[in-house]
């Protein structure tokens, strides 16, 4: 049997400048340029609580809410949200940083899923995942929503077989 880990032990914060070559002609940070820092840090996160390699399998959600201009500090907070049997799904949140103040915004997020593969590339067992916080323990009963959800839509589940799907819009 595998311990179980923390999401906070999977933490992995990465901080980037928008530069002029991450811009597009308006002079904000292109969304593939973020999608690329995103995938990098939610990967580490993963690799961090698998103690594994592992490969990006989907990316579950992605949101541009505010775009990020150039010269902006960039910091990207990425933990793993709750893990499966060889998969976990990390949620990442973007944020700007106030160079004055040094307050940060969040302005962005993503939920991207790792799969822990061994070097045929065959998956691996990974560690359950402990929620901690009340934010954690919200992400986590969400994961599995979201898991159905994709499990669904890919063919791979049959609706009637999604019970938390389903208990949502059960009638009392």
């Amino acid at each position: 049997m595998i311990k179980g880990k923390t999401a906070k032990e999977s933490l992995t914060i990465n901080t980037e400048v928008v530069l002029p070559n991450d811009t597009n002609h308006i002079g904000n940070l292109f969304g593939g340029k973020l999608l690329q820092w995103m995938d990098i840090t939610s990967a580490i996160a993963a690799g961090r609580h698998s103690s594994r390699v592992v490969v990006t399998a989907s990316i579950n959600h992605v949101s541009f809410d505010n775009p990020i201009k150039q010269n902006s500090v960039v910091t990207l907070e990425a933990k793993v949200s709750r893990a499966f049997t060889s998969s976990m799904e990390v949620y990442i949140d973007v944020f700007v940083e106030d160079r004055i103040t040094g307050n940060k915004t969040k302005c962005n997020e993503a939920i991207f899923t790792f799969v822990a593969i061994d070097q045929n590339g065959a998956p691996l067992p990974v560690p359950q995942l402990i929620p901690e916080t009340e934010e954690e323990k919200k992400r986590y009963e969400g994961a599995l929503r979201r898991r159905q959800l994709s499990l669904i839509l890919g063919g791979r589940m049959k609706p009637d077989d999604a019970t938390e799907l389903k208990a949502l819009f059960a009638k009392d």
